[in-house]
């Protein structure tokens, strides 16, 4: 077995370059079911490869994961051959030859195909490129056309948006057809990178000017903008942290003003941790606890970077709450683990997740809601956040708390142009542009 492994290695190609690590990076993912941020984190730090091939082997990475059930679909309909009876190694060099060929624009059709049969084994070069030009020649045809809706609807959105069926057939049900495809269309847009800027060191208007950014449509204190984070102008020095707008109108929500005591029960990665902190002026005390202890020291090392001094952390489940601190809180920020049906659009590997997974969910998110309602104090403000839009782990779930905790109450607030008069709110890509996000705000009312 070892001399087959290692005659068979010997024969694949040795290039180091982006194509390369994205097809080993996809084949490890596919093998070992790690995380791909992960897994591509660790290739990109292994390989030689410059910034700018960094950034189309992540491209091609994440592109052909995102657009799976898509490329699988074509692949069915050119190769004589059943998927199934496709090598694992050949299947993904195929996927990513077809992802460059329908959705790279600037990569030229024979660049596309030469690069990707250059990674192929002497055995497999024909078959790969075959098929490659196969497309190439079928393309616009009619042997190549997508499912028709009016022949099943969910399998046309799973094929035409790569989605898994259970997950299309779910939105389905809770946003309708016509609603469901647009949503999905949105999470197909390529999306710049949203910051929050860190106001006790620079201006938002400073910000945008610096980065030649543009100011978010409802954070007063976000801007959208595109590069590698960490080589753009003021990154260590602070000036600001990412954070998806969603997450910037949760904060703004949440209020947190100079002096006061905020606790963020579920704060990894700590980006409503910082917002918070910057709200209060880095005056008062914010506690960041979260279940997950190694994740902890990032909030850490991130509040240093942005010179916030008020935040303790600390590893805590949050169905067990702090003795010392319940009903002292001014304001609790209670954003609990969820599907994550949300963002879709930067996790890919959630678009073929059955929701069904996700059924015990709810409960648990209910729990740490009601554990994290004992910190605050009288008048004070409590703030539920998820970053899916089932309404079993949104809307339902604050239904299920108010109908047992009277002592609160749904309370209405404004950010920016965004007016929430009822006290909570889905967001959605189609129609606000962030990421999909609920966010309710309440006040315990003084008894």
């Amino acid at each position: 077995m070892r001399n087959n492994q290692k005659s068979s290695a010997q024969k694949r190609p040795l290039t180091d370059n982006a194509r390369s690590v994205a097809l080993e990076t996809l084949i490890k993912c596919e093998s070992s079911g790690q995380y791909s941020n992960i897994a591509l984190d660790n290739a990109l730090k292994k390989s030689e490869l410059s910034d700018s091939d960094k950034g189309l082997a992540s491209a091609l990475f994440y592109g052909v994961i995102e657009r799976r059930i898509t490329l699988d679909y074509y692949i069915s309909k050119l190769s004589a051959r059943p998927l199934c009876e496709i090598d694992e190694r050949t299947r993904e060099t195929v996927r990513l030859g077809l992802y460059q060929l329908i959705y790279l624009d600037r990569v030229p059709d024979h660049a596309a195909i030469n690069e990707t049969v250059a990674l192929c084994t002497a055995k497999t070069k024909g078959f790969v490129n075959a098929l490659l030009r196969s497309y190439t020649r079928e393309k616009g045809t009619q042997k190549l056309a997508l499912p028709d809706a009016s022949e099943g609807v969910v399998r046309y959105l799973s094929v035409k948006y790569s989605v898994g069926e259970r997950l299309a057939e779910k939105f389905v049900e809770i946003f309708g057809e016509e609603r469901c495809e647009s949503i999905f269309a949105s999470l197909c847009d390529v999306a710049g990178t949203t910051l929050r800027t860190n106001t006790l060191k620079i201006s938002r208007d400073e910000l945008c000017e610096k980065l030649g950014a543009e100011k978010t449509r409802y954070s007063v204190t976000g801007v959208s903008t595109s590069g590698k984070v960490a080589s753009l102008y003021g990154f260590d020095e602070g000036l600001f942290f990412v954070q998806d707008e969603a997450s910037q109108i949760c904060t703004a929500a949440l209020g947190a003003k100079s002096g006061e005591c905020v606790i963020d029960t579920c704060s990894c990665p700590g980006s409503k941790s910082f917002g918070a902190a910057i709200d209060m002026n880095n005056e008062g005390k914010v506690y960041s606890f979260d279940l997950h202890a190694n994740k902890l020291s990032l909030v850490e090392s991130s509040a240093k970077r942005l010179g916030i001094g008020i935040i303790e952390t600390e590893e805590r489940d949050g169905r067990k709450p702090r003795e010392e601190l319940l009903g002292k809180a001014d304001r609790v920020l209670c954003d609990v683990p969820c599907s994550g049906f949300g963002v879709l659009g930067k996790k890919p590997e959630l678009r073929y997740k059955d929701p069904a997974a996700s059924a015990a969910l709810p409960d648990i998110q209910l729990a740490i809601l009601e554990a994290s309602s004992n910190y605050v104090k009288n008048g004070g403000v409590l703030v539920y956040s998820t970053c899916t839009v089932l309404p079993e782990e949104n809307e339902k779930n604050i239904e299920r708390f108010l109908a047992s905790h009277k002592e609160f109450e749904l309370c209405g607030f404004e950010v920016g142009e965004l007016d929430c008069p009822e006290g909570m709110i889905t967001l959605l890509p189609d129609e606000h542009g962030t990421d999909g996000f609920f966010v309710a705000k309440m006040v315990k009312k003084n008894l």
